[in-house]
């Protein structure tokens, strides 16, 4: 069932609010970007995020297949969430749950967790090593 989460950037410039359905699962992915910076994501629908504050605190960044529009805070760096569009999935958001701050840590445990080959765009995959993301 879909929970309304607040979530925010490090310093609080960003914030929004998303609904999630933990049971749906969350993922994890060892492409460049995901590894390098540990982003532990829900996804979610185009309707299922909204902002509460400081859009235009938001900087944008996309690489490789240019799928994704990475968001970060202008001030902390913080990533509170990127945005794709596929033909599997359509509109979505990455949410990175390490950004709400109503997510129980037991709640967060005990979500489905999957693993991505995105190294080798593999998205279906679960990549040979995992442990390190």
């Amino acid at each position: 069932m879909k929970k309304t989460y607040h979530g925010s950037c490090h310093c609080g410039a960003v914030r929004f609010e998303t609904d999630i359905d933990l049971d749906k699962g969350t993922s994890k992915c060892n492409c460049s970007f995901c590894s390098k910076t540990r982003f532990w994501k829900a996804f979610v629908e185009e309707n299922d995020v909204r902002m509460t504050g400081g859009q235009e605190n938001l900087t944008e960044y996309q690489f490789g297949s240019l799928t994704i529009v990475h968001s970060f805070c202008r001030t902390c760096g913080i990533k509170p969430f990127g945005r794709g569009e596929t033909p599997d999935l359509g509109v979505f958001y990455a949410v990175n749950l390490a950004c709400l701050e109503d997510l129980a840590v037991e709640d967060l445990l005990s979500a489905p967790l999957e693993y991505q080959d995105g190294k080798h765009d593999s998205w279906g995959e679960t990549p040979s090593e995992f442990r390190h993301l």
